[in-house]
């Protein structure tokens, strides 16, 4: 349910309430005190179902719309309960409503995310994040670290991991033949190394290697160009080298259709890709596009898996 300080328990309603996943069974994992607060304002009088799993917290102990311990260790503990509950089959999928880092650092745990969380607790390590509406999809080389990490973690064998990752997943999606196009890091794909030298020293290498392997990857293009629509088209999957190199353009281009996913773990897990929104949360104004998206690819990759 993410975090109960925003807006995940109004969008958790309003599933239950779409005719369109009439017949799936819904399993949340959060604050009973929570979700029966959302369901008495939003439930349109359907009664709010027993949590999976009831974290510690109640409605009454935060404030809506800030970022509070409390209301962190509750959706971590819930984002805890609900992945260990896929992985022993007890669900077939996991959609994770939005959480707030701050709130779950307040807490006193470290934490950078859901996808690197969520990997822990499957014992991988091998594992990328996924943006895709569409014919649209991006991968990530690097996440959640500072930008001048970036640099440091960006190797030649995470290139080819995440990219064989993407590729795969485009497989399953039915396309036999993907097409890839790859971002270099610097600004004109580092100029011959006049901007910098990671394109020569390690993208480059990195995509002779994937083509060498039957990978079809074009690039590094220069961020500025690639995500521009006559390039993007030609392509079945991008590869960014970093967060925002990736998250702008994707949100800029379908913010409210777009869905994050993890690929590299042994269980479907499926994200709206946007945040807690604080600014609105309790308001009853929280768009469902995304997070809607979110549930139906779950299906969709789930029965794929079944």
């Amino acid at each position: 349910m993410g975090d109960s300080a925003g807006i995940g328990a109004e969008l958790c309603v309003k599933a239950v309430l779409e005719p369109e996943f009439r017949g799936v069974d819904f399993r949340f994992y959060g604050a009973q005190s929570v979700l029966d607060e959302a369901f008495r304002r939003w439930g349109g009088g359907v009664s709010a179902p027993q949590a999976a799993f009831n974290a510690n917290l109640k409605f009454v102990d935060f404030v809506v719309g800030k970022a509070d311990a409390k209301c962190g260790k509750a959706a971590y503990d819930a984002l805890t309960a609900a992945t260990e509950a896929v992985r022993r089959g007890e669900c077939a999928a996991l959609v994770t409503a939005p959480m707030n880092k701050y709130s779950v650092n307040l807490a006193g745990i470290p934490f950078t995310g859901h996808t690197e969380r969520i990997a822990e607790l499957c014992g991988c390590t091998d594992f990328a994040m996924l943006q895709s509406t569409g014919n649209l999809r991006v991968i990530f080389a690097t996440t959640h670290i500072p930008i001048s990490e970036v640099s440091k973690q960006l190797t030649r064998e995470r290139i080819v991991l995440v990219s064989k990752l993407l590729n795969d997943a485009i497989k399953e999606e039915g396309i036999a033949s993907p097409k890839l196009a790859a971002a270099a890091l610097n600004p004109h794909a580092g100029e011959n190394g006049c901007m910098g030298n990671e394109e020569n020293d390690t993208i480059i290498p990195a995509l002779e290697e994937l083509r060498a392997s039957g990978v079809a990857v074009d690039g590094p293009y220069p961020p500025d160009v690639m995500f521009i629509e006559r390039i993007r088209s030609r392509y079945d999957g991008l590869v960014a080298m970093y967060h925002d190199q990736g998250h702008i353009p994707v949100k800029m281009l379908a913010f409210d259709s777009c869905v994050n996913s993890t690929l590299g773990i042994p269980i479907v897990r499926t994200s709206p890709d946007h945040g807690t929104a604080f600014d609105i949360a309790w308001q009853g104004r929280a768009d469902t596009g995304s997070f809607f998206a979110a549930i139906r690819l779950a299906l969709r990759r789930a029965a794929h898996r079944s």
